[in-house]
C-alpha cells in the first residue's frame, strides 16, 4: 500500500499498522525457523579447473571434519550473533566473542594441553558505537504521522537504518529530493550513497538530516519478487559526522517521491538514540598445537563485526564449530594431530589478522579468510566461491575465470607469488562435494576486501572462501532466514580441510596435487593460446612451476631443496 493509499485509508489503517508492528516485534529474527535447502537444490560440481581424483591431500580430512561438525550448535551460535548490530568493540561484538569463547572452553580449548585459547586486547581507535533506537516518520497533510522505519531492539529488521557512527538525532523538517533544493530546515531524501564530504556540504547549507536509499547494483532479487525494494543498506560514516543521517529502503524512497509530488510541504521526522563508549578491541585466538612443527602455523580468520547473518555471523559460527570439530576428531582418534599449528581468529575484520601477526612468533605458512559461509542459494542467489590468491588470472582474466560483481582488484605482476594454497582449497571443495554426493561451487580470481589481504601484503599465501553474489549482502535482509545449515557445514568442512592439508602436507599428497596442478596448467595454456595471448600462457607456465616448487618445499616429511 502506497503512502497515498494509506492517507485515504485514514486512522483505521494506522491502528492496523500499529498492531502489525507489535506482532512483528514478538516474532523477531532469532525465532525464525532455519531449514535445509529443498530437494533439487543445485549440485552441479565445481566450476573451475579440474582436480585429479584420489584420497590424499584434503581428502584425508574432509569426511572426518564434515561428520564431526555439529550443525545444531553452529546454528545456535549464528542465531545468537544475529541478534546484535555488531560494530567493533560494542556490546554485540563483545557478547558474540563471549559466546564463541564459551563454546571453545566447553570443547577443551584453554583447559588442556595442545588446545590453547587466549585474547589479544588493544585500545579501540575510536569509541564503540551502539544504536539503541531509531524512528523515521512522515507527517501527512492533516497532521497524521506514518512510521516508515523504526527499531527499538537490536533484533528489529530496521536496525541498520542508522549507519555505524551516526549521531543521535531528534529533528523534523520539510522533505526535498535534490541536493540543489537543500536549504535551512530541510531534510534531503536521496538515492545517492552517503559520503562524508557530501554530508559536510549539506550541513553547511542548513540541512537537518540526510537520508539515503542507496543500494549496490547487484542488490536485485533474483526471484523477480522485488524483495530488494525493502532492503536497507548497511553503511558506515566517519566518526566526525555530526549531521543526522539514516538509510531507508528504495520502496520508502519511491513512496515519498510519489507523495512529495503532490504535497511539496511534506515533512519528515527522524529520532535516533545511539551510544558511544570508550573501550578495548578484543581478538579471540584459539590454537590446536602442531605435533612436529608447532612453531609454524596456518591461520583461519572470521570477523565478528558487521550486523548480517551471512556477513558474518555465519563465518563466526561456522569457524567456531570447525575448531570444535577438529578437537573432537583428535580426541576420538579420527585424525592425527597435524604437524603444524592451526590457528583460529575472531575479531575485527582485517585488524584481527594484523593484530595476531604482530603478536605471534610463529612462522605463518598460509592465511584463510572465512567470510560469508552459509547463505542459501535459493534465498540469496549466492554460491560458495574460492577467491584465489593473486595469480595470472587476476592479471589477465580469461575463460573459465570471471570476476564477481565485487570487481577486479588492482594487481601487478610482482604481486604474483606462486603457492599451492588455492590449488589445495579447490581440491578441498571437490573432496567435500565427493563426500556429500555433490555440491555446487565455483571460484574467482583475486578481488580483495577481507582478511586474506592482510596475509598477502606480508608475503603469506592467502585465500578467501565466501558466498556471492548475495543480493541481501550488506542490507537489512541479511538475517537468519537466509541461512542454509547444510551449506554452512560443507563450507566449514572445506575450509578446515584446506587448513589441515597445508598444516600436514605430506609426500603422499604430492602426486595428486601435482597432477591437479598439471590439469590447471593445460586448461590455462589452452585458454591463453585460444585468446592469442602467448604471454599469458608463459606466465601460467611459470606460475604452475612455482606451485610445484611450493608444494615440495611445504611438505613436512620431505627434504627441503
Amino acid at each position: 500500500m502506497s503512502l497515498r493509499s494509506r492517507l485515504a485509508a485514514g486512522p483505521s489503517w494506522l491502528l492496523v499498522t500499529a498492531a502489525l508492528l507489535f506482532a512483528v516485534s514478538l516474532f523477531a529474527a532469532p525465532l525464525v525457523a532455519v531449514q535445509a535447502e529443498p530437494e533439487g537444490a543445485p549440485r552441479a560440481g565445481h566450476n573451475g579447473p579440474p582436480v585429479a581424483e584420489g584420497s590424499s591431500g584434503p581428502a584425508r580430512f574432509a569426511g572426518a571434519v564434515y561428520q564431526a561438525f555439529d550443525v545444531e550448535s553452529a546454528v545456535e551460535t549464528i542465531t545468537f550473533a544475529d541478534r546484535f548490530y555488531r560494530a567493533p568493540g560494542n556490546h554485540g561484538y563483545n557478547a558474540t566473542l563471549d559466546r564463541v569463547r564459551e563454546r571453545l572452553v566447553a570443547a577443551g580449548f584453554g583447559e588442556r594441553e595442545g588446545f590453547e585459547l587466549d585474547e589479544i586486547v588493544k585500545p579501540l581507535r575510536s569509541p564503540a558505537w551502539t544504536p539503541r533506537s531509531g524512528r523515521l516518520a512522515v507527517r501527512l497533510p492533516g497532521g497524521e504521522e506514518v512510521v516508515l522505519h523504526e527499531f527499538s531492539e537490536t533484533t528489529d529488521a530496521d536496525r541498520v537504518m542508522l549507519p555505524i557512527n551516526a549521531p543521535s538525532a531528534d529533528v523534523e523538517g520539510r522533505v526535498v529530493f535534490e541536493a540543489g533544493e537543500v536549504e535551512a530546515g530541510t531534510i534531503l531524501v536521496s538515492r545517492d550513497a552517503l559520503n562524508d564530504r557530501r554530508i559536510a556540504q549539506l550541513a553547511k547549507r542548513g540541512a537537518l538530516a540526510v537520508l539515503s536509499s542507496s543500494l549496490a547494483s547487484f542488490t536485485v532479487d533474483p526471484s523477480g519478487d522485488e524483495e530488494h525494494l525493502d532492503a536497507i543498506q548497511f553503511r558506515t560514516v566517519s566518526r566526525s559526522v555530526r549531521l543526522p543521517v539514516a538509510q531507508i529502503s528504495r520502496r520508502s524512497q519511491l513512496e515519498l517521491e510519489e507523495l512529495g509530488a503532490s504535497h511539496p510541504e511534506l515533512r519528515l521526522s527522524l529520532q535516533a538514540e545511539v551510544e558511544f563508549e570508550e573501550g578495548e578491541l578484543r581478538t579471540l585466538v584459539a590454537r590446536v598445537l602442531g605435533d612436529s612443527r608447532a612453531g609454524e602455523a596456518v591461520a583461519i580468520a572470521s570477523h565478528a563485526q558487521e550486523p548480517g547473518m551471512g556477513d558474518n555471523a555465519s563465518g563466526v559460527g561456522g569457524l567456531c564449530e570447525a575448531a570444535v570439530a577438529l578437537a573432537r576428531c583428535l580426541d576420538d582418534g579420527k585424525l592425527a594431530r597435524p604437524a603444524r599449528t592451526v590457528v583460529f581468529l575472531w575479531g575485527d575484520e582485517m585488524r584481527q589478522s594484523s593484530i595476531w601477526l604482530e603478536e605471534s612468533e610463529r612462522e605463518v605458512v598460509a592465511g584463510i579468510s572465512a567470510d560469508m559461509l552459509g547463505q542459501s542459494i535459493q534465498r540469496t542467489g549466492a554460491i560458495c566461491l574460492l577467491e584465489r590468491a593473486p595469480d595470472p588470472g587476476a592479471l589477465d582474466t580469461l575463460p573459465p575465470d570471471v570476476h564477481t560483481p565485487w570487481g577486479a582488484g588492482s594487481v601487478d605482476e610482482e604481486d604474483l607469488v606462486p603457492s599451492g594454497l588455492s590449488l589445495i582449497a579447490r581440491t578441498a571443495l571437490v573432496d567435500v562435494a565427493q563426500h556429500v554426493g555433490g555440491w555446487a561451487t565455483s571460484e574467482n580470481p583475486w578481488e580483495g576486501g577481507s582478511d586474506h589481504d592482510v596475509f598477502l601484503k606480508r608475503g603469506i599465501p592467502g585465500i578467501l572462501l565466501w558466498h556471492f553474489t548475495d543480493f541481501t549482502y550488506h542490507t537489512s535482509l541479511d538475517r537468519l532466514g537466509r541461512l542454509d545449515p547444510e551449506e554452512l557445514r560443507r563450507s566449514a568442512a572445506a575450509i578446515l580441510s584446506t587448513a589441515l592439508a597445508v598444516a600436514d602436507l605430506r609426500r603422499a599428497d604430492l602426486e595428486r596435487l601435482e597432477a591437479s596442478n598439471e590439469l590447471e596448467l593445460e586448461l590455462r595454456v589452452e585458454a591463453a593460446l585460444t585468446a592469442a595471448r602467448p604471454d599469458v600462457a608463459k606466465r601460467w607456465r611459470e606460475w604452475c612451476h612455482g606451485v610445484d616448487h611450493w608444494l615440495t618445499t611445504t611438505c613436512v616429511d620431505a627434504e627441503q631443496d
